[in-house]
């Protein structure tokens, strides 16, 4: 009975990837659409600080996912109508809200930088089969997160400090506003998604994924 169990899980595993590399272009925006909606919504998972305009929200799973899920072009495609649609007005960055001004706010950097943790992600994952498991997947995981995210949020919430409040920070500062009140919160996000990683994805190529599925993948 487990054996049987754990070959149909490896089933649906194999069958959804293969599915996803074959889908049609309708199939694949629509699951991009879906995962934006998914980004919306955990972004009101949102716990301001009181020391920093950032908050803590729950998004950074949704972006780190999408990548895994949807592959480098459709992933950063999810994460750019997140980002698009936002700023044409659909209320559903964090807070509720939406419009091209929030993008140009302390957090706009770290939203924009999505888009590029997306495809970053997803470039590895459905380049490299072997970075399908656990630590791999933790470590593009961190990668994607504090040098890519926050890379850009911190490049950003240091030009509205210095051009908006006229209060330039140093690195210190920037980083206790920034990056360092997060880190825990995103290293338990990056362990999640690399165990979802390790669990979801097939360990072959998409491309060489057939309907007849062997105990080893």
């Amino acid at each position: 009975m487990t054996t049987a169990l754990i070959r149909r899980y490896q089933q649906l595993r194999c069958g959804y990837f293969r599915w996803r590399y074959q889908a049609s272009f309708v199939s694949k925006i629509s699951l991009s659409l879906a995962m934006a909606s998914l980004t919306g919504l955990a972004a009101q998972m949102r716990f301001p600080l009181p020391f920093t305009p950032v908050p803590i929200t729950g998004q950074t799973m949704a972006v780190l996912l999408s990548g895994v899920v949807l592959g480098r072009r459709y992933g950063a495609i999810s994460q750019l109508l997140y980002v698009g649609m936002g700023a044409a007005g659909i209320p559903w960055f964090a807070g509720w809200r939406g419009g091209i001004l929030h993008l140009a706010g302390p957090t706009g950097g770290y939203i924009v930088g999505f888009i590029i943790a997306a495809f970053f992600i997803g470039h590895f994952i459905d380049t490299y089969p072997k970075l399908r498991n656990f630590l791999p997947g933790l470590l593009l995981m961190l990668v994607a997160n504090f040098l890519l995210i926050h890379g850009l949020g911190l490049f950003q919430l240091y030009l509205w400090l210095f051009l908006v409040k006229g209060t330039p920070a140093g690195i210190f500062k920037l980083l206790m506003m920034g990056t360092i009140p997060f880190i825990p919160g995103d290293i338990i996000k990056a362990v999640g998604a690399a165990a979802l990683i390790k669990g979801i994805t097939p360990k072959v190529a998409y491309s060489k994924l057939s309907k007849n599925f062997s105990s080893k993948q």
